[in-house]
């Protein structure tokens, strides 16, 4: 049987950033949506109600912010990759992450492009 994992998700995280390929996307910051989901147990935190048996969702979503304002990525998938590299490093007992990366401002027939990547230890 496949082990269950529960999930701490941080949805619709809408920030200006610089990622693309294109010379004015290198300039000029563009929307960018991130979504996660962390799977972990996280049957020790809530017996303890200790945030240090869990993976904060509060210092995911700084990590997140603090990445997109000091890098400049080319590509959505080099985000997504450095993003869930990231979270796998800060939080041990994190067994998989889903990271997605969407660009909802580019294509205006379209509600949003992106890349949604799963990274397990």
């Amino acid at each position: 049987m496949a082990e269950r994992y529960d999930k701490i998700f941080i949805n619709d995280l809408r920030l200006q950033g610089i990622v693309g390929i294109n010379p004015e996307e290198r300039i000029k910051s563009q929307t960018i949506l991130v979504n996660v989901v962390l799977f972990l147990d996280t049957r020790d935190a809530a017996e303890s109600q200790s945030v240090e048996d869990t993976a904060s969702y509060s210092d995911a979503y700084r990590l997140i912010i603090d990445h997109i304002e000091h890098h400049k990525p080319r590509l959505v998938e080099a985000l997504a990759a450095d993003l869930a590299t990231l979270l796998l490093a800060r939080f041990p007992m994190v067994a998989r992450v889903r990271v997605r990366v969407e660009k909802p401002d580019i294509m205006p027939l379209a509600a949003s492009v992106g890349v949604e990547i799963e990274r397990a230890r």
